[in-house]
């Protein structure tokens, strides 16, 4: 019978079939341990001469790593088998071979990162990156399930537009028969039509963002989820946001102990991600971390972490904000100078907008920003202007503000950033199959 290696406890003392790759293999004179991949889990396949014909045995010592394989043996239960899940190892009978594989550029030894990222398509097969991306998929599952759950319906949105969510001046610009299109850096605007037809809604899908930055926070392409909320308070997002990344969190930590463990994350950071998260304000923000410059004797760190108010907050400063707290902190209030043009003003201080980021802790910063959105149709008309791009484009996006107008609040998740955070990973690239970076569009 055929099975997966994910099910291999459900098989103990039976005969199975793997179909699968060798992902890594030693020998010991007449035996020989065979690491056996299938995208589900790697078990140890044992090869003794004795037990197998001699060709059949010759065959297995010439084997190349990734070759494709079919075995066939008996499973036995070994605490100290190696493998994914460990414990179990199978006793060959019987190996065919499906390719041999050339030469593998990837070793088990150390290869620069330029090398692994050009080798991306390859990569994805190392045991490391199968445990990021099985993570991945549980976030990304768990996003979807968490807001259906919670009566959001899924609307999607136009990756191309005729217009900028944020700041034009990070958008790719493409020929539309003619006319300037651009690639959708969010799907908030169109977002807000959903919401007013739908009351709760959410679009989930490929961004894009123009910056030339080389940050390990950094994409060009990017996944993110953006719900969007009919009367709904700045409070009620904080709220709601909280319930949501816990969610994620403790899923993670619910189905991925044994590739948390391959990644060597300590998952006592993450149990604490439950709500409420501490909530500070831009103005006791820039005051603690005036407090935190003034401590900081390296010079370098130091001019870093300078601050005044109405600036925008860059990673040194996050980091050093997320360090005081055990888990994720949300950051309101922040200088409208410094949001994008469709924030709702704080009555009374309209240099400040009703906005929010959540900080991530360990210095992965920034991972949801979000707002209660402007809903009076004139102020959002010379925000509009403002931005200094044709108003005829948002004609549409204001008569929303005509048309039986509420409060309403949203923001947007970034999957990679998100996982990076969860995985514990130093650099965002990992994050994804194939990054897209400022330098980097192969393979």
């Amino acid at each position: 019978m055929i099975i997966q290696i994910a099910d291999i406890a459900r098989y103990v003392g039976q005969d199975v079939t793997l179909r699968g790759w060798l992902y890594d293999k030693t020998g010991k004179g007449k035996l020989q341990f065979l690491q056996v991949r299938d995208g589900s889990g790697v078990i140890q396949a044992v090869a003794f001469q004795k037990d197998l014909p001699e060709a059949t045995f010759e065959m297995i010592k010439g084997l190349s790593q990734e070759s494709s394989v079919l075995v066939r043996g008996r499973v036995r239960a070994d605490e100290r088998a190696s493998g994914i899940p460990g414990g179990f190892e199978l006793g060959i009978s019987h190996l065919e071979v499906v390719q041999r594989a050339e030469e593998y550029p990837i070793t088990p030894k150390e290869h620069g990162i330029e090398f692994l990222m050009d080798q991306r398509h390859l990569w994805l097969r190392s045991r490391r990156q199968w445990a990021i991306l099985r993570i991945r998929a549980t976030v990304v599952r768990t996003i979807r399930s968490w807001l259906d759950d919670h009566g959001y319906l899924l609307v999607d949105t136009p990756i191309l537009s005729p217009l900028a969510g944020e700041n034009s001046t990070d958008l790719f610009e493409v020929d539309y028969f003619g006319e300037p299109a651009y690639l959708a850096q969010t799907g908030q605007l169109y977002n807000e039509a959903n919401m007013m037809a739908f009351g709760k809604v959410y679009c989930f899908g490929p961004t894009f963002r123009a910056e030339r930055s080389k940050t390990r926070r950094h994409l060009i392409e990017f996944w993110m989820v953006e719900p969007e909320m009919a009367f709904f308070s700045l409070e009620d997002l904080m709220d709601m946001e909280a319930q949501f990344v816990s969610a994620i969190v403790q899923a993670v930590l619910e189905k991925h102990r044994t590739e948390l463990d391959i990644l060597e994350r300590d998952t006592s950071k993450l149990e604490s991600v439950l709500p409420p998260f501490a909530r500070i304000s831009y103005d006791d923000a820039v005051e603690r971390l005036i407090k935190v410059h003034a401590q900081t004797e390296d010079p370098e760190l130091k001019a870093q972490l300078a601050i005044s108010w109405g600036q925008d907050f860059g990673s040194p400063h996050e980091t050093a904000l997320a360090e005081q707290f055990d888990k994720p902190v949300f950051v309101y209030h922040y200088p409208s100078a410094v949001k994008a043009f469709y924030m709702q003003p704080v009555e009374g201080r309209p240099e400040v907008c009703r906005s929010v980021d959540l900080l991530a802790p360990e210095g992965y910063g920034e991972i949801t920003g979000g707002s209660e959105r402007i809903h009076d149709a004139e102020l959002l008309g010379e925000k509009v202007k403002e931005i200094g791009i044709n108003p005829e484009n948002y004609r549409w996006y204001l008569e929303l503000r005509r048309f039986g107008s509420v409060p309403h609040a949203g923001f947007g998740l970034g999957v990679e950033r998100t996982l990076s955070w969860i995985c514990g990973l130093k650099h965002v690239r990992e994050t994804i199959p194939y990054p897209r970076m400022l330098n980097r569009l192969y393979p």
